[in-house]
Order: C-alpha cells, then sequence, then structure tokens
C-alpha cells in the first residue's frame, strides 16, 4: 500500500488512512499553522510593544505640559523652575538621595506588585515595613556581638518574617472569613502605628520611654549595610557633579533591591509557582479546573508580598545615620509602592525605571521653596503622570488587541471543509461530512477486524 503524498490524493488503492479527513493530513496543516504566526502577527506584538514603551513617556510629557500650565498660571517663569531644577540635580548629595529613594521605593513597588498579581491590593505594606524594621532594630540591637555578616543577616530575616506574618493575617482572614485585603490591611496599618508606639513607650523596647522621640538602642556597627561610597563617590566627580558631604551614604542596599528585582522576575515567569500565581490572578476558574487552589494562592501571594515589604525600610535602618527605629523613622514608602507598581506596570524593568522617576521628581522639586514655589508641585506633577500612565495604558492596551485580533483574523485561513466549491454547504452536505468524517474510524475498525480496506 502507497502512502498517499500530496493534498486531496489518496493511496494506489483509493483508500485513505486514519488520519485523513476528507483528504488532507495534519501534514498538509503545517504550512497554515504557520501564516497564523507569520510576519503580520510578528508586526501587530512589536506594535503593541512600541505603544507598550511610548506610553509611559507619552504620559511623562504630557505631565510636564500640565506642570508648566500650572507654573504659568501661578504667575512663575518656567526658565526660573527649570534653572532651579538643574541646580538642585548638579549636587551630589542629591544624586546619592535619589539612588537610595530609588532602592526602597522599588522594593515597596516590588511587594505591592506580588499582590496586583494575584489580583490581591496590599495597601498595608507601610504598616508592613514600619512593624518589621522596628522588631528588626530591637532584635539587631540585642544581638550586638554577632559577626558581622551573621548579625545583617539576622536582621534582614527579622524583618522579612515579620513582614510576612503581619501581611500573612489579611490573607488568613480573606481565604478564611471572606475579609477584604483592603479592609484588613487598612486596618492593620492603624493596628501597626499603634503597637509601634506602644512597644516603644511602654513596652519596654525604648531606653528612653518617655523622652520626646523615643527610639530603640543602637545597633553596633557590626550590622551596618555596606555603602556604596567608594564606588558611587569618584564616579560624581567624573561627571562633575559636586562631592557630596562625608556624612551622605550611598546605601548598599540597593543591590539587594536589584536581586529582589531578578528573583520577582524569575519566580513568575520561570517557574511553576509563578504560572499558578499569575493564572489565579488572570482567570481563577480556569486556574481551579486545572488544579490550583486559589485560597493557598492567595496566602501564598500575601506572605511574599509582607515578606518583601518588611525589607523596605531596612536600607535606611542598616546604612542610614542613626542605626536605630524611632517614631520618626521613614513613613510614607508603602503608599508610594502602589503608584510605582502601578506605573511600571508590575514589571521589573517597568517599576524600576518609574521608581527613578518617582524619586527624581522628590528630589529635583526640593529648591522650589528657595525661588517661591510650592514644593507640593512635585505632588501634583506626580499624581499627574501616574493618570496620564493609567489612561495611556488602558487606550494602549485596547487598541493593541483590537489589532493583534484583526492580525489573527487576516491570518488565519478558512478550513476547506467550511467552504466548499459553489458555496455554503448545505444540510445534506453537511451530513456528508460528518458521515465522511467517521469513515476513517470506521474503515480503521474493519481493518483491525481483518476485513481490510479493500
Amino acid at each position: 500500500m502507497t502512502e498517499p503524498t500530496n493534498r486531496g490524493e489518496s493511496n494506489d488503492d483509493g483508500d485513505r488512512t486514519p488520519d485523513q479527513i476528507d483528504g488532507v493530513t495534519a501534514t498538509d496543516l503545517e504550512p497554515e499553522r504557520e501564516s497564523v504566526s507569520g510576519p503580520s502577527l510578528r508586526q501587530a506584538r512589536i506594535r503593541k510593544l512600541g505603544l507598550t514603551m511610548s506610553a509611559p513617556v507619552a504620559a511623562f510629557i504630557f505631565a510636564l505640559v500640565v506642570v508648566a500650565i500650572v507654573i504659568i498660571a501661578s504667575g512663575f517663569n518656567i526658565g526660573a523652575v527649570l534653572d532651579s531644577v538643574n541646580q538642585t540635580m548638579s549636587r551630589g548629595r542629591n544624586i546619592v538621595e535619589l539612588i537610595n529613594r530609588t532602592g526602597m521605593y522599588y522594593i515597596s513597588a516590588l511587594a505591592v506588585a506580588v499582590g496586583f498579581r494575584m489580583n490581591l491590593f496590599n495597601i498595608g505594606v507601610e504598616g508592613q515595613y514600619r512593624l518589621a524594621a522596628l522588631v528588626a532594630a530591637y532584635v539587631g540591637a540585642s544581638v550586638n556581638n554577632l559577626p558581622a555578616v551573621l548579625h545583617i543577616l539576622v536582621m534582614i530575616v527579622t524583618a522579612s518574617i515579620t513582614g510576612a506574618i503581619w501581611a500573612g493575617i489579611a490573607g488568613i482572614l480573606k481565604v478564611t472569613r471572606g475579609v477584604s485585603e483592603v479592609i484588613s490591611t487598612i486596618m492593620l496599618n492603624a493596628i501597626a502605628a499603634a503597637l509601634i508606639g506602644f512597644l516603644l513607650r511602654d513596652g519596654g523596647w525604648s531606653p528612653d520611654p518617655g523622652g520626646r522621640k523615643p527610639f530603640t538602642e543602637t545597633i553596633d556597627q557590626s550590622g551596618w549595610f555596606p555603602d556604596l561610597n567608594k564606588i558611587v563617590n569618584p564616579i560624581l566627580d567624573a561627571l562633575g557633579f559636586d562631592p557630596p558631604p562625608p556624612s551622605t551614604k550611598t546605601y548598599g542596599f540597593i543591590v539587594i533591591a536589584l536581586l529582589l528585582g531578578v528573583v520577582y522576575a524569575f519566580l513568575l515567569k520561570r517557574t511553576r509557582f509563578g504560572f499558578d500565581l499569575r493564572a489565579s490572578g488572570q482567570n481563577p476558574t480556569a486556574a481551579a479546573a486545572s488544579g490550583v487552589s486559589a485560597k493557598k494562592m492567595t496566602i501564598y501571594a500575601m506572605f511574599i508580598s509582607g515578606g518583601i515589604a518588611g525589607l523596605v525600610g531596612m536600607a535606611e535602618l542598616l546604612g542610614g545615620n542613626q542605626h536605630n527605629f524611632s517614631e520618626t523613622f521613614l513613613s510614607g514608602f508603602g503608599f508610594i509602592g502602589i503608584a510605582v507598581a502601578l506605573l511600571g506596570r508590575n514589571s521589573p524593568v517597568g517599576m524600576f525605571f518609574a521608581a527613578i522617576v518617582w524619586a527624581f521628581l522628590d528630589v529635583a522639586t526640593r529648591g522650589f521653596q528657595i525661588i517661591g514655589i510650592s514644593n507640593k508641585l512635585a505632588s501634583i506633577m506626580q499624581a499627574v503622570v501616574l493618570f496620564a500612565v493609567v489612561i495611556a495604558y488602558t487606550v494602549v492596551s485596547r487598541r493593541a488587541k483590537e489589532a493583534e485580533a484583526r492580525s489573527v483574523a487576516a491570518n488565519t485561513p478558512a478550513h476547506p471543509a467550511e467552504i466548499p466549491d459553489g458555496g455554503p454547504p448545505s444540510t445534506d452536505s453537511t451530513s456528508e461530512e460528518a458521515a465522511d468524517v467517521e469513515q476513517p474510524h470506521q474503515r480503521t475498525t474493519d481493518s483491525d477486524s481483518g476485513e481490510g480496506t479493500r
């Protein structure tokens, strides 16, 4: 028996093999599949990538225009504003501050983004990192006799576990009692603030509980995270920036922030856990049908989010100048992380650049008060940037999906059985095709029974 070689042909015996339907083999369909994923579809995807990359740039330019209009309407000179920004950013101290803030904003955004991937809104990053910093400072000061590496590691692990436990409460409440994580994390923020005050003033965690600003014991130098001054300062000098004062430190913890970004990308894109996390967030029903427990993923996501959040304040605690925790410790970074995660679209690279933009707006507008402009202008600009980016991404996403759908439809050939010669199939022809589809199975059965196909 000779095998058929071309579409629509049969073998010399006039029979069709079981994998043939109306004379068409699976091999014959391969070129059609190739055409679906052909150049047009690739062009649509490249266009989508280009639109996605241009959206934040367009939004930032739009925000600049809006802020310029606000400045002109307030009676100020645009040239004076730009000169103020230039002078502020020419100082090495401010560049170091930009780097330090970028690292902390990035960690905060990563913590929020883990929840976003699971459709969870972790608003409690603020309380998680402040409580974690307090516990880490107390534990770190209690074990001042440890070797340097172990001392730092103990405090980092302590902070991460504290943040994970605090965020995990919201996750457990959600899966066991159906409590919205938005409400529970907001309440946990308030509880964390009260708990911090209690521990510092009444809990015995401060050597001066009756002071105006009670603080924990100072961590010994063995628990200080190395700074990057020896690397950053020569670069600033070479680029012509004013040298930062000796007390200014470039936090070495930004290296940990970058490593967290790499781990975040690998976890979500290259592991089964990340796939289950994204699947549960995008389509819980489909994920459940494939055996993924949405409840477990919710708890895991909140624990991981809190664990990352617990590290937000460690850069300041281990790399700053105080090396203790007081009631005036860093605040507001948890809420900024939400904005940065939205601005960066939960992408590790996007959030990094969003953190730079946010930190730049924070630092560059510091000189506005000198020329008589309120520093609230930076907050206005940040809000406009975020608002414009959300709108731009929504428009781009909708246009890209429409373009991709059109490209797929244009490149998908019609099946021969669906468009027979002479017009659409009638009821009788449909019945004949159905019978024709059943023939291979029948012939196979006949062949198996020993009657042959001839």
